[in-house]
């Protein structure tokens, strides 16, 4: 069960209005295990950056483990029940499947760990905190189809089977559907998130498809190898948008040979530190009033990047 030292410290920082909590120096540190699906990818990376220095603020000491389950369900299966053995009792977790973890959160929930559910959902938990998906797909492909004048080919790199992606691309292909002028490619090509992917399936969409306009990927690194992949293949008038606001698709967004023409961005910083401070409220014994946060995407452009602030 969880450790009621540092639950004791918990208590009384909770009573002091969230101030630094001093006594906690004597108390056992906070534990928090962090288990994201890309520690290659700099939201992820964030998002736990900002945890930790929220729920240090909040505790004062704490201890937070971050590992990265590389979407592998197994794998953060066995790393979920590693850290309630090693006694880090709050668990933030972008889960590999929506379900596929639901035995092994309700096993560890049964025993006392909260379990908080970061960027996708997942079943069972405790609360959930996630960009409003939904909607990034939607101000994404909606700025596409303003670009093409609502005529035009538009291919889709897509991702892992998780809830977030699959909401960006719902959101993406409503949008889309609107314009009748405008065809949609293959939605199948699976780029894993990740550059390597998004190279590897750009370059396969414009082998098949070279009449394409313009790719909606389903996030940054993405989209960055979308457009390493028509660089390399001598397309420069292909236009592609992505989901993050990651630091270095803003940098590319501002350089004048760019395809990459806009990215719908999240608020790591934002969906990390909430997870964080709803975990240790949860473990001292409150209860949520509003379990399920959705946090709204903001839409850089070439228009507004020089002057859009970082995560």
């Amino acid at each position: 069960m969880i450790n009621q030292h540092w639950l004791g410290a918990l208590t009384l920082a909770l009573s002091l209005s969230w101030m630094p909590l001093t006594h906690a120096q004597e108390q056992q540190p906070v534990k928090i295990g962090i288990s994201v699906s890309d520690l290659s990818n700099p939201y992820f990376r964030q998002l736990s950056r900002a945890a930790e220095a929220e729920a240090g603020r909040i505790a004062g000491d704490v201890d937070v483990l971050v590992v990265s389950s590389a979407y592998d369900l197994q794998r953060q299966s066995r790393q979920l029940q590693r850290f309630f053995t090693e006694g880090y009792h709050i668990m933030l977790v972008s889960a590999a499947s929506y379900d596929g973890l639901t035995p092994t959160i309700t096993d560890l929930r049964t025993q006392g760990a909260k379990v908080i559910a970061v960027d996708v959902k997942a079943e069972g938990v405790d609360a959930t905190i996630t960009t409003d998906n939904n909607q990034a797909g939607n101000i994404s492909c909606n700025y596409i189809a303003q670009q093409l004048d609502g005529k035009g080919t538009v291919g889709v790199i897509n991702g892992p089977p998780v809830s977030s992606i699959i909401d960006r691309v719902d959101g993406c292909l409503k949008v889309l559907a609107q314009h009748s002028a405008i065809e949609v490619l293959d939605t199948n090509e699976n780029g894993g998130g990740t550059f390597d992917g998004g190279f590897e399936r750009m370059t396969h969409l414009l082998t098949a498809h070279p009449e394409i306009n313009a790719v909606f990927a389903i996030n940054d690194p993405s989209a960055l190898g979308a457009e390493q992949a028509a660089l390399a293949a001598g397309r420069d008038d292909v236009m592609i948008v992505g989901v993050d606001g990651a630091p270095e698709a803003k940098l590319r967004i501002k350089e004048d040979d760019t395809l990459i023409n806009a990215t719908a961005a999240q608020f790591p910083s934002k969906i990390g530190a909430l997870a964080a401070e709803l975990g240790i409220r949860l473990a001292v014994g409150e209860e949520l009033k509003q379990p399920t946060r959705l946090i709204e995407t903001e839409l850089i452009t070439v228009r507004n990047v020089w002057s859009y602030r970082t995560w």
